[in-house]
């Protein structure tokens, strides 16, 4: 456990790692036979937490936590007040400010938080008044600590219990790799050691911010694009920094939501995080040449399982839906053979949703995650680019999204043959996902145009698109080729519609 120094601004540095498909009761045990901890005695703490805010969460939305913690039994408890800044960075690697001070007992103490950040939180007092238990965690933890031959001291922390808030609970089984001595690259180093036997997932979110979200009732849902305040000031490799993280946090987090939540705008939203992730990289890959990107050949089955799936969910809950009453026409067998399709696709749905899940456990696609999010780390070492003049960044973003455009009129009007109008369909993702990220620094006019004439395109030509795959799921799964033969009649149908 930490006791710093109140007069001192001391960070936590730490990876967080979520575990697909452990075995909670036998994770401490297999890792302690790991051969990084195999001889290495572990220590074992039962914690339990009270996390504090104000009923209108104003310390959360100051980017600030305060927990008082018990350590041990009810017998001889000792008890820890704890004030933490948030994390900027939208990653599994977070740095935060931290204050952690012995109190008397379970209740906050305001003199325990002289000297921290809180001056700046609460000047007059009135904030700290107003704080109120907002939701607890329980957990066993058992700790391992690493020593490297570099000097580097890494804590291995294994995290199992639960979060509770609400009435409701959510379990807790994760790693926590915390930085006690050397650099950042220690931890990465140690979490590769042990995802190539263990499973991993990068975990973007805190017990804290996971504890408010449950208190809301909106744990593992559906993460949309969050694109983050942007400064003009960035030079591009940080500007590349700060959007390919936020990207690549949708991603990640759809991907956690993903192990316990049937909701199809999940898979969605990961695939979603992750084409806006490839297109940034396309956006910036002049100015990040000499950041050599990791290889995610390995996330291949998982990206293919992920479009499988998302091809299931719109056909199933939107395509064919959508189409149902003009095939049945009140024909009571078309009417039985339409439900006996549906219920075949909606079986062939589970199965792919269990094989998604699989691949989330495969070591090596936690090796590969784990790989691009110290990339993503890294990027504040790549050589400075501009903003070498007032405006640059602005002339620089500009000029981007004109090129996009023009590569999108260029296509749009050469687009005569079904494979024509899907890349049209792509360059107007490309547009749309830039414009979205770029919006800040680009004149209104021209984002508002192009956002607009990209989402147009995007909408008409998914639409065909989506009536081809289900026809496509329809005869590639051998089910009834009448209403097969009728999907790809719409298909062509709105296919010449979208040409016109």
């Amino acid at each position: 456990m930490k006791s710093h120094p109140r007069s001192s601004a001391p960070q936590e540095v730490e990876l967080k790692l979520c575990l697909p498909g452990a075995d909670p009761a036998a994770l401490a045990k297999r890792l302690a036979h790991a051969p990084l901890l195999a001889r290495r005695k572990p220590s074992c703490l039962s914690l339990y937490n009270i996390y504090f805010d104000t009923p209108d969460q104003l310390l959360r939305q100051q980017g600030a936590v305060l927990r008082l913690r018990r350590v041990g039994g009810d017998a001889n408890p000792q008890w820890l007040q704890t004030l933490k800044t948030a994390a900027s960075e939208a990653s599994a690697l977070s740095r935060r400010g931290e204050w952690e001070t012995a109190v008397a007992g379970q209740a906050l103490e305001r003199a325990a938080l002289q000297g921290t950040h809180w001056s700046e939180i609460d000047a007059d007092g009135s904030l700290f008044e107003r704080l109120v238990p907002s939701f607890v965690t329980r957990f066993e933890r058992t700790l391992w600590l690493v020593r490297r031959r570099d000097g580097s001291v890494v804590e291995v922390a294994l995290d199992i219990g639960q979060v509770e808030a609400g009435g409701r609970q959510s379990p807790i089984c994760e790693l926590e790799l915390e930085l006690k001595a050397g650099l950042p690259s220690a931890l990465f180093e140690i979490a590769r050691e042990m995802a190539r036997t263990l499973a991993v997932l990068p975990a973007n979110l805190s017990k804290a911010q996971r504890g408010f979200l449950l208190a809301q009732a909106a744990l593992h849902l559906p993460q949309r694009a969050q694109t983050p305040k942007l400064d003009v000031r960035l030079t591009r490799p940080e500007l590349a920094q700060v959007l390919l993280r936020e990207m690549f946090a949708q991603f990640t987090l759809n991907l956690d939501a993903l192990r316990t939540s049937d909701d199809p705008e999940v898979v969605h939203q990961a695939r979603v995080g992750w084409r806006r992730f490839k297109s940034a990289l396309r956006l910036f890959r002049k100015t990040l040449a000499a950041a050599e990107i990791p290889a995610w050949a390995e996330l291949q089955t998982l990206l293919t399982n992920l479009g499988e799936m998302r091809n299931l969910d719109v056909a199933i809950t939107e395509t064919l839906p959508s189409l149902s009453s003009s095939y049945v026409e009140q024909d009571a067998q078309r009417a039985q053979d339409w439900q006996t399709l549906m219920a075949a696709l909606t079986h062939t749905a589970s199965l792919q949703r269990q094989a998604l899940r699989r691949a989330l456990q495969e070591p090596r696609v936690g090796l590969c995650l784990l790989a691009l999010t110290e990339w993503l780390e890294n990027l504040s070492a790549v050589p400075k680019t501009g903003p070498g003049r007032k405006g640059e960044l602005r002339d620089w973003a500009k000029g981007q999204i004109v090129r996009l455009h023009k590569r999108l009129e260029a296509a749009q009007m050469n687009a005569h043959s079904a494979q024509e109008q899907h890349r049209v369909r792509i360059l107007a993702k490309r547009l749309r996902y830039a414009v979205e990220a770029l919006r800040q620094l680009l004149p209104k006019r021209l984002a508002k145009a192009c956002g607009e004439q990209a989402l147009r395109l995007q909408t008409s030509l998914g639409l065909a698109r989506d009536v081809a795959q289900a026809g496509a799921l329809v005869a590639g799964n051998a089910l009834d080729p009448a209403i097969a033969a009728f999907l790809r009649g719409v298909a062509v149908g709105s296919s010449q519609s979208g040409r016109q």
